[in-house]
């Protein structure tokens, strides 16, 4: 292999400390004698974009993580349909011309990882969810559920028309949604201990509560959940179908 590497990809986010990512693709380099490194691009803010595409001239793609999945958008030169729809963007491939020129694209993996992930676990009684929180995440979970003939709502602190606050969260509502997917950032590592304030007491066997977080394996939220009988599952496999996506669509 050459160095430095024929092409660079990258995930841009702050913080980048819960990520997984950059030892996933730099596995699969190695291990597939791609001549290729990813890198981590910790930016305080989304203004610092540019100048990481600008000072990497081997860079090829990022993928792009909280805070900026929505914030990146006005500096796309053209949208995926998919991720104009969704509004929400985690994949941006860079595009150089010879004469020097560089475009950016965005596209959005995390509607068909979450939907790959979750489809088995779908059943008549889980038709509908609550999606606790209102980022760039939650937007491609609400795309993904709706694919698949679920209804969902979203949950937020400071809910807008249509929504519902987590004080709106009565037995009703909890007993005629048997999906809950936290797309909050609320236990990721390190801060580890916290959690949505829903009330677990009213989640049962039929509840399924999948949090897109995967570090740690096992958050708060879904000790909680399954401690009263909820089935759970982490984000893991989300990200490792989301990263496969992100591949494809680099190497289009």
């Amino acid at each position: 292999m050459t160095s430095p590497r024929s092409k660079v990809y990258g995930l841009i986010g702050f913080p980048l400390t819960h990520s997984f990512s950059m030892s996933y693709f730099n596995n699969m380099f190695e291990s597939e004698n791609i001549d290729a490194e990813y890198v981590n691009f910790e930016i305080p803010d989304i203004g610092d974009l540019m100048e990481v595409v600008s000072e990497n001239h081997n860079l090829a793609g990022l993928n792009v993580t909280i805070p900026y999945k929505e914030q990146v958008i006005p500096y796309m030169d053209e949208m995926d349909s998919e991720a104009a729809l969704i509004g929400a963007v985690n994949v941006i491939k860079i595009i150089r011309g010879k004469n020097g020129d560089i475009r950016l694209k965005g596209y959005n993996s995390d509607a068909m990882g979450f939907q790959n992930s979750i489809a088995p676990l779908i059943n008549n009684k889980r038709n509908r969810a609550l999606i606790l929180g209102t980022g760039g995440a939650s937007k491609a979970v609400y795309r993904a559920l709706v694919n698949l003939g679920v209804e969902p709502v979203f949950v937020s602190r400071n809910p807008e028309a249509g929504e519902l606050a987590y004080s709106d969260l009565t037995p009703e509502v909890m007993e005629s949604h048997k999906v809950i997917v936290n797309c909050t950032p609320l236990g990721m590592y390190p801060n580890v201990d916290r959690c949505p304030d829903i009330p677990y007491d009213l989640l049962t066997s039929e509840h399924l509560c999948y949090d897109l977080i995967y570090n740690p394996d096992v958050t708060t939220f879904m000790k909680k959940s399954r401690a009263n009988g909820a089935e759970v599952k982490n984000g893991l496999e989300m990200l490792l179908l989301q990263a496969f996506e992100s591949w494809n669509i680099w190497n289009l």
